[in-house]
């Protein structure tokens, strides 16, 4: 196998594409695993929803909560659907001669997916949905840098565009068996594919629709933080399945992958409180909950390869390191960064895959970093985050300069003012 779940050279194989190991015997369904894999998928599903809408909807002001939650509820649906038609193919199939870059289309709409299909130890069907919760977190998680002023019919464009254009190949590259597969990058569980690519996407997004309105001077406080501390734990929990359940078993790997999401996320939230209790002389529960997540970020590159003191060190960096970045580095280039996606995904995911290169160890699994004085593995994690960044980047760029001119991003000002929540979906908080 190979790397995150083992590397993801093999998968074209497993899953029926030809080649040389299409020749081996696929292995049997083991029933263990492929339960283990079925809650997984089911906690990180939970993530997106209600997780991640609760933590999102909380921070925004009352008039735009119901829009809020309703881009992370429409994201789900639509990346399903895309994923089912045509990008689980892109990600997870063999692209002949394009392989390096991009998958096939011999799963389009799911094609020769059968009950008896195996992928790993657990049906083909369980791999298949478990992705498919990745992609579909991976885009919502982008909203946040948006709240409060894109159009809900320039958000579904933006969501399904994104999917297949940025999403499904950065996969590939990672995951798949494309060429950062094969240069030895080291992603267990999604810092460079989900969260480095939500992160830079969100925050080319929040440059091109530009400042929320009374940004700087209005009042933009969370309207309510118990649900997004709710929203924050619902992350926790279900960041279990998406750490320990990118092992694709239930053996010791996702065991090692679950403590040490539990220790870098608790290092992080206490990181991030003295630092803003030291910085501002209180601790806050925006404070505290966000350092959680920056914790989950920035350990899941990392979670399969290194040793929970590993985890802890980049733990504590992910806290103090996302809130200067969300806080103090924000305000000074002044962008409007709504919900902090850049601040805690992008710059968190970034940091927790360069210290994959640093804490990897081959006793924990065969990455080797800087601690096994396999110091080159740090420029490998560099350049792996660097390639998929200016990707997105560019890319989610365009994708919004098309939508922007065919129907355009931004709600109008009076829109905008009055709310998204009446002017868009035709109700209230308390309708």
């Amino acid at each position: 196998m190979t790397k995150r779940f083992g590397w993801l050279a093999a998968i074209p194989a497993l899953l029926g594409a030809g080649g040389v190991a299409a020749q081996t015997e696929a292995p049997a369904i083991d029933t263990g695993d492929t339960a283990w894999m079925l809650t997984s998928t089911a906690l990180v599903l939970m993530m997106t929803i209600p997780g991640l809408a609760l933590f999102y909807g909380g921070m925004v002001r009352r008039k735009n909560v119901l829009a809020t939650v309703m881009q992370s509820f429409a994201t789900c649906c639509l990346v399903t659907l895309l994923w089912f038609i045509v990008s689980y193919s892109l990600a997870f199939t063999d692209g002949g001669g394009m392989n390096a870059w991009i998958g096939g289309l011999d799963k389009l709409f799911l094609a020769g997916m059968e009950v008896g299909s195996v992928a790993y130890t657990i049906p083909e069907s369980v791999f298949m949905v478990f992705q498919m919760t990745f992609a579909i977190i991976t885009p919502a998680l982008i909203a946040g840098a948006f709240a409060d002023r894109m159009k809900f019919s320039a958000m579904l464009w933006f969501m399904g565009l994104w999917n297949i254009v940025v999403y499904a190949p950065v996969a590939h590259w990672v995951w798949g068996g494309g060429f950062l597969a094969t240069d030895g990058v080291l992603d267990f569980a999604g810092g460079t594919v989900v969260h480095v690519n939500a992160g830079v996407a969100g925050l080319v997004a929040a440059l091109v629709l530009g400042k929320r309105l009374g940004y700087g001077s209005d009042n933009m406080a969370p309207h309510n933080l118990v649900l997004s501390l709710v929203g924050a734990a619902l992350l926790w929990v279900g960041w279990f399945g998406f750490n320990a359940g990118s092992a694709v078993g239930s053996n010791g790997l996702a065991g090692i992958a679950m403590a040490n999401t539990q220790i870098a996320t608790a290092a992080a939230a206490i990181a991030w409180l003295f630092a803003e209790w030291i910085a501002k002389g209180k601790p806050s529960v925006l404070g505290i909950i966000s350092g959680a997540v920056a914790g989950l970020v920035a350990i899941t590159p990392a979670c399969g390869f290194v040793t929970p003191m590993g985890a802890l060190w980049i733990g504590l960096a992910a806290g103090v390191v996302c809130f200067v970045s969300a806080v103090y580095v924000k305000r000074a280039l002044g962008y409007d960064d709504s919900l902090d996606a850049f601040g805690i995904h992008g710059v968190g995911g970034a940091l927790g895959a360069i210290l994959t290169g640093v804490f990897a160890t081959t006793a924990v699994n065969f990455g080797s970093g800087a601690v096994d004085g396999n110091v080159a593995q740090i420029w490998v994690q560099v350049k792996g985050v660097a390639i998929s960044a200016v990707y997105c980047g560019v890319a989610t760029f365009v994708i919004l300069k098309v939508i922007d001119l065919v129907i355009g991003l931004r709600v109008s000002k009076e829109v905008e003012v009055d709310g998204l929540d009446l002017n868009l979906h035709g109700e209230t908080l308390h309708s």
